[in-house]
């Protein structure tokens, strides 16, 4: 039996409404698709300039911080070609095994003082900003000085509040070493040792009794 004009007409109809629908369909999951698209890109403005300024800043930080690395190692490599050079007597230093920036030091009494013939061993740190800060300086060996505290700290004005970029380790050894023959009585950290100094062979005494190797 074949179907009538009107019964055509409707799968006609049927088929174009469906048509129709899916169109629809398709372009509303393609504006859903612009819309997520949108929000990421969105998002993604928010979020990437920090983290990109956060990366940037990063990076340039480890740039920086390799290079005045770099530098101090650089420095340090000089210093330690000049000290060797030098010739200077009862006084030395060389890093402590690979690393630069840790340095162990020794120092001779100087001749004439009561420190003649004692020798001292002393650790040397130096920092980032070298050489416009200066090292961190101690004595290893004990050392009874009025200017030297009991875990080795040395008051030492070119260490402190007078350093200058100017100065090196052989400087700083050199001056340590005429600190221990005069000391300044002025500003002891060792009160005892301030006290004695004046009895120079009391001092000696003492000195000789608690000195360790």
């Amino acid at each position: 039996m074949r179907p009538t004009g009107n019964k055509r007409n409707c799968e006609r109809a049927g088929t174009q409404r469906k048509q129709r629908q899916n169109e629809k369909n398709c372009v509303k999951s393609a504006e859903n698709q612009r819309k997520i698209s949108g929000d990421r890109k969105m998002a993604s403005q928010n979020l990437d300039p920090a983290a990109a300024s956060s990366n940037a800043a990063r990076k340039g930080n480890e740039s920086g911080n390799s290079a005045t690395k770099g530098s101090v190692t650089k420095r340090l490599q000089q210093e330690l070609m000049t000290l060797m050079m030098s010739g200077d007597k009862g006084i030395s230093a060389f890093p402590e095994s690979e690393n630069l920036f840790k340095w162990i030091g020794t120092i001779d009494g100087a001749p004439g003082t009561v420190y003649e013939g004692l020798r001292y061993r002393l650790s040397l740190e130096f920092p980032a900003g070298y050489p416009y800060q200066a090292p961190r300086v101690k004595f290893v060996t004990p050392c009874f000085h009025p200017n030297v505290d009991d875990q080795g700290f040395i008051c030492l004005d070119i260490l402190k509040d007078k350093w200058s970029a100017l100065y090196d380790v052989r400087s700083i050894l050199l001056s340590i070493q005429s600190l221990l023959g005069e000391p300044n009585n002025e500003s002891p950290l060792n009160t005892t040792a301030a006290e004695l100094w004046t009895n120079q062979e009391a001092f000696k005494s003492h000195l000789l009794s608690t000195f360790q190797k």
